[in-house]
């Protein structure tokens, strides 16, 4: 079974762009848990321009599924607020200041000792932590080393080709996902991922966890409808 976790950065978008506090972030992370949704993610970034800092105290006052804290680690603020609220899960993702959304997964190798004091951090907090990847052995084999519990496959490479070929498109995520079975690591998924083309990645990735989904979902939810969408998002994770 392959848990959904709802990002809802984009309800933050929308809220920032008039001020305010419509729409509501708090009610919009509790509505995806009525809704059926296993998780809830967030990725506050330096400039707050989606979700802020605020917001995360707030949403671990109510969130009672899992919450995920996504963010780049070498912000002492994004540490700090990591520490101070006590997510289940954080997972590192190496953004450039100012990137529009993430675009490249950690070369774990180049930056091992960094992660690894990281991981550390958080695990020695109770945390549970996840390393943003892409669908490469070498790099799996290096967050082994970090001592990290997860994998985030970063999968924009993997839906930008879907249409193409979904066959060549999901063949390194499937090698990837492979030896992280085979080196311990629990497997999440995330970028880009949306209704054309999750079953078919939850249908060939083995032993896939979560899957952390934003943008798409809440795209669908504008015409669908929020629960609808939901639904049927969740539906594409339980079809092996």
């Amino acid at each position: 079974m392959t848990k959904l976790s709802v990002n809802i950065n984009k309800i933050a978008t929308i809220r920032n762009s008039r001020g305010g506090n419509n729409p509501n972030v708090v009610k919009a992370a509790l509505d995806c848990e009525r809704f059926g949704a296993e998780g809830i993610t967030v990725h506050p970034r330096p400039d707050e321009r989606h979700i802020r800092y605020q917001d995360v105290y707030d949403l671990k006052e109510v969130v009672t599924t899992e919450f995920n804290i996504e963010g780049n680690p070498t912000e002492a603020k994004f540490v700090e607020l990591v520490l101070a609220t006590r997510p289940t899960q954080v997972t590192l993702v190496p953004d450039a200041l100012g990137a529009v959304t993430s675009n490249a997964g950690w070369d774990t190798i180049t930056h091992k000792d960094r992660l690894i004091d990281l991981v550390q951090t958080f695990k020695a907090a109770g945390i549970r932590t996840s390393i943003f990847v892409d669908a490469d052995v070498r790099m799996v084999e290096g967050a082994k080393e970090t001592g990290t519990d997860r994998i985030e496959l970063y999968t924009e490479p993997y839906a930008e080709n879907y249409a193409k070929n979904r066959e060549a498109a999901i063949a390194d995520f499937i090698t990837a996902a492979v030896r992280a079975n085979e080196l311990g690591l629990g497997i999440n998924a995330g970028h880009d991922l949306s209704l054309e083309n999750l079953r078919y990645f939850q249908q060939n990735i083995p032993n896939l966890l979560e899957v952390s989904i934003g943008h798409a979902l809440i795209c669908d939810a504008l015409y669908l409808g929020l629960e609808n969408t939901i639904q049927l998002y969740k539906r594409e994770t339980k079809m092996a």
